[in-house]
């Protein structure tokens, strides 16, 4: 009889334990796009509650980015840089691949909303 409960009772938690992990995994995670500059954050945006496109301009002394910011997406429409590759780039809209411009120190990577790990760290 006692060991039928115990066998119940590690039933009981793997099946709360399956159906904790299966929510979790059907939750979206909102991408927010983290803008930083020689190291330090600038902005964090969150692209799914983005609702009209707009710019946003970051100068400094080293120079000057033109960001457009759309529902999901991000890319750098203007720059001073002299080779323009974070223009080339395009929008980026996941964590695959981080926008840089190494003339302005500056990078706009994506992560995921809920601050868990991604593929690459975990």
């Amino acid at each position: 009889m006692k060991s039928k409960m115990i066998l119940l009772l590690l039933l009981g938690a793997a099946a709360a334990s399956a159906l904790f992990l299966w929510r979790k995994d059907r939750e979206v995670q909102s991408p927010i796009a983290r803008i930083t500059r020689d190291g330090v954050l600038l902005e964090e945006i969150a692209l799914d509650k983005v609702e009209q496109p707009y710019t946003l301009d970051v100068t400094d002394r080293s120079g000057s980015n033109t960001l457009l910011v759309e529902r999901g997406r991000i890319r750098v429409s203007e720059a001073d840089c002299p080779d323009q590759i974070c223009i080339k780039q395009g929008f980026i809209g996941d964590s695959t691949v981080p926008i840089v411009c190494l003339p302005h120190k500056l990078m706009i990577e994506i992560i995921d909303g809920g601050g868990g790990l991604d593929g690459g760290t975990g």
